[in-house]
């Protein structure tokens, strides 16, 4: 029998977000639903408030999230009720070309639940990346799901669904990190703080962050930066180069995602080093490189899409490591909040005052 529960409500470009009566239906095959425990408020739920994601409006806003699975559809396997989940917004497929070439970080045909959850009024919602977890209780595909260990903190956990994830698998599964390497990461929010620590955790010898926060920075620092520059006052790519030799490092990773900032890491790294780009640019933006640079510095250049997670791998694995004490996600979390805060908390994250506002219900 169908819920109701309440959700935070993005109804139209640019208009504050409302919290709302939303109706989630029983789970149909291959799918779930699960109670919510806790919700990071990411950037990108920002974007689709502010129209920069789609125009399909009303949104059902919240996806970085760790919950509880109440209810199985028909044909279920992977999870059942009271499980304890973090929620994905790439669940593979398993038969597309990547899958069958045991590349399944690269799914081609990510699926999420076929039913839509709605307004009370019968107004269908367009969840956040597939999944809509500012809410109680969401629908999702049942591949969304993966199972962590329950004593993890909700809160920590959550984080892995996205942000933190997104971060440490550009350093470690895109950028291919290992011991000794030089690593810089340029943009310090939650994503390439992120990504600091996932260079840290790899066994990187040298961890530069870069940002125009010493907040930021400071942050950084207490993740694994070994080194920090203000590009607000220093030339990001000579410091790091100064910082490596002269020579620039081995990883690169743009955290911010705009020409300047790849630009940046296009030069700061070394010769047939690795560019990694994570941070999100909106589709107008478009670079401008001599041809024969990149020719004649060799090395990769690379998009990091989530990651290249796989979740079913990646995120028991870094659950692991935190309740080992090897993964500090508890620092990224700033603050906790209800519900009825995530407005509030845009306005904190345009302002650069938080790495994480995290809902908990």
């Amino acid at each position: 029998m169908a819920q109701e529960v309440r959700g935070v409500v993005a109804r139209a470009k640019g208009e504050p977000v409302r919290l709302e009566t939303i109706v989630v239906p029983d789970p149909g095959p291959g799918e779930a639903v699960v109670k919510i425990r806790s919700c990071g408020v990411c950037h990108t739920d920002l974007h689709y408030r502010e129209g920069g994601i789609g125009d399909d409006f009303p949104f059902l806003l919240g996806h970085e999230a760790a919950g509880t699975v109440e209810s199985v559809g028909e044909g279920v396997t992977e999870v059942a009720p009271g499980d304890f989940v973090v929620l994905n917004w790439r669940a593979v497929c398993g038969r597309c070309r990547a899958c069958r070439r045991g590349r399944p970080w690269y799914c081609f045909d990510t699926h999420n639940a076929k039913q839509r959850m709605t307004l009370a009024d019968g107004t269908e919602l367009s969840p956040a990346l597939g999944i809509g977890a500012f809410a109680e209780k969401t629908l999702v595909a049942a591949g969304q799901c993966t199972k962590v260990d329950p004593a993890a903190s909700p809160a920590a956990a959550g984080l892995l669904g996205c942000g933190v994830m997104a971060g440490i698998g550009a350093a470690i599964n895109t950028g291919a990190v290992t011991r000794g390497d030089s690593v810089a990461v340029i943009g310090c929010g939650g994503v390439g703080t992120a990504a600091v620590a996932g260079a840290a955790l790899a066994g990187a010898g040298r961890v530069i962050a870069v940002d125009i926060d010493d907040r930021k920075l400071e942050a950084a620092r207490g993740l694994g930066a070994t080194h920090t520059v203000n590009s607000r006052t220093q030339d990001a790519v000579e410091a790091i180069r100064s910082l490596t030799g002269g020579h620039g490092a081995d990883v690169v990773i743009d955290a911010v995602g705009r020409p300047e900032t790849y630009e940046q890491a296009f030069y700061a790294r070394d010769l047939a080093g690795t560019v990694v780009l994570v941070g999100v640019p909106t589709p107008e933006m478009r670079v401008d490189l001599p041809l024969l640079d990149v020719f004649g510095r060799g090395g990769a250049l690379k998009s990091s899409w989530y990651g290249d997670c796989l979740p079913s791998r990646d995120f028991p694995m870094l659950i692991d490591l935190y309740r080992q004490g090897r993964l500090d996600l508890d620092a990224f979390v700033t603050e906790t909040i209800g519900l009825e805060g995530v407005e509030d908390a845009f306005a904190r994250m345009h302002e650069g005052d938080v790495l994480r506002s995290v809902v908990l219900l």
